[in-house]
């Protein structure tokens, strides 16, 4: 009997740890990776470079998994990694060089930094699916060292 309350007990305070340990994902404001004009919903998803993209609807989820190395597709799935905050970014996206915290914006709802005042103007400059492009393409995301962060170990 008291094996059975410990093992019980050991079993809650796993799931509280869990649960209080996994950062909130918050889709607010976040559109499907596939349909950018509707919302992404937190029980569609796939697992993308680590961490998960988010869609409206299974279809879309589908359509990505067919789909995933296109160009456009992947730029949306990097940008959807940065606006979720599932990724931490190392370097400059433009150039690669070292961050200058005073040069961050959002770029379509997504915090990015630079390395100095020309990229993050080139950025700013740039418009609707060319910033997309400029700032999370896949050779970008790759410069920027974007990556999710290890888990600590206990």
């Amino acid at each position: 009997m008291k094996a059975r309350l410990f093992m019980s007990v050991a079993a809650v305070a796993v799931l509280v740890t869990a649960s209080v340990a996994a950062p909130k994902l918050n889709l607010k404001g976040v559109k499907c990776v596939m349909n950018a004009k509707a919302a992404a919903k937190a029980k569609s998803s796939a697992d993308f470079k680590g961490g998960k993209v988010y869609f409206c609807c299974g279809n879309c989820a589908k359509a990505f998994a067919t789909k995933q190395k296109d160009p456009k597709v992947a730029t949306a799935g990097n940008h959807q990694l940065v606006a979720t905050k599932q990724v931490k970014q190392a370097k400059c996206p433009l150039s690669g060089g070292k961050l200058n915290a005073s040069t961050k914006i959002k770029v379509q709802g997504a915090e990015v930094a630079f390395c100095c005042n020309n990229c993050k103007g080139k950025a700013s400059k740039a418009k609707g699916a060319d910033q997309l492009a400029l700032v999370f393409s896949d050779a970008a995301f790759k410069k920027a060292g974007f990556a999710v962060p290890k888990k600590e170990k206990k």
